[in-house]
């Protein structure tokens, strides 16, 4: 495997891993001729365990990991939809450890209560791979082998920054924040928090937060009322942000809004020039396909990093169908394509007159 110090790229990556750990890009993970032609013999099988498979980023990941998978004769051999449910999510890591599976790749829900669960797996002799965040207490090399991640942290001082500009002297904030202990989102409002007081410490930061992702909607609702002035919000990730989104708008209530993520609702309303105003965009094709490359590296007995991570993408409505490309690794949709075109001739008409 070819890997490379952190010091040898351009990239930007501002976050640290959840041991404090620098980041060894995604792209510097690659494997050899020789490692491949070992891999391809050797036909893994994977399973991968997620939080959801209904998510754009979800299917990006997957679609990632399947095709890297591929190149080198590895077989996805299941997929677990755990919808949120860190039960479930401990139930398929138990009955994965008992399976014919050689890796796991795997995204924790709720931190310390699926930790042992990871753990038992690693102590089966299966190798784990973790996408996003590492349970409290576990430790790489030991418990799993690496933990492959966007840079959260940058995507949330992102959003901060792109927010910023809509946020008037001595404005008001709002953070619409996941109710969850999950170490992605987390590290998104810590960074969004930490840009604003060091960039605007004028604004005041007020925070709703959600358990249910149905509960997105009146959060945002109620952060307005309770806040009079409040200038704009930050979503921490697209599907809440779309849902807030809705709520606001059945109340006639037009607010910016930035997230994480460029989903296809979040895309068609920045298309649109809705509220949301700007998007820090994780790359899931990307990252699965790094999650696969270093699980076969964990296979084939390689040193792998403890953290991989992939820089994010600001998206703003003037690039939306560019960005979609970049990070979707497809056309946009001909509905935003064609949402752009309409909303740059009206933009052109206007400014005729």
């Amino acid at each position: 495997m070819n890997s490379k110090t952190p010091g040898d790229t351009a990239m930007s990556i501002a976050g640290l891993g959840p041991h404090g750990e620098r980041a060894v890009p995604a792209a510097q993970i690659q494997l050899t001729q020789a490692d491949a032609a070992q891999a391809r013999a050797r036909r893994f099988s994977i399973a991968v365990v997620l939080h959801t498979t209904t998510s754009d980023w979800s299917k990006q990941e997957l679609a990632g990991i399947a095709a890297t998978l591929g190149l080198y004769s590895a077989a996805l051999v299941e997929v677990v939809d755990c919808n949120f449910d860190f039960e479930l999510q401990v139930a398929s890591l138990a009955r994965l450890a008992r399976e014919k599976v050689d890796a796991v790749i795997s995204i924790p829900i709720g931190n310390a209560r699926v930790a042992e669960a990871h753990r038992a797996l690693t102590q089966s002799g299966r190798k784990l791979v973790l996408l996003d965040n590492a349970p409290t207490g576990m430790l790489p090399g030991t418990d799993y082998a690496s933990v492959v991640s966007t840079d959260n942290f940058g995507l949330g001082q992102s959003c901060a920054a792109m927010l910023s500009t809509h946020i008037p002297a001595n404005g008001a904030a709002g953070i619409l924040g996941y109710g969850i202990d999950f170490f992605a989102t987390h590290e998104r409002e810590i960074a969004f928090r930490k840009w604003m007081g060091t960039h605007r410490p004028d604004v005041t930061l007020v925070r709703e937060r959600f358990a249910e992702l149905d509960g997105a909607g009146p959060a945002a609702v109620a952060m307005v009322d309770k806040t009079p002035g409040l200038s704009g919000i930050f979503a921490v990730w697209d599907v809440p942000a779309m849902k807030a989104v809705q709520a606001l708008a059945q109340k006639n209530i037009d607010i910016p809004i930035t997230t994480v993520d460029l989903g296809n609702e979040v895309a068609l309303d920045m298309a649109r020039h809705g509220m949301i105003k700007g998007v820090g965009a994780q790359l899931p094709y990307d990252q699965g396909s790094a999650a696969a490359r270093v699980t076969l590296a964990a296979l084939l007995g390689l040193p792998v990093p403890p953290w991989v991570a992939l820089a994010g993408r600001e998206v703003t409505p003037s690039d939306v169908i560019e960005a979609y490309q970049v990070i979707w690794h497809l056309p946009a949709p001909r509905t935003i394509i064609e949402t752009v075109r309409a909303a740059t001739a009206a933009q052109d008409a206007v400014g005729g007159h």
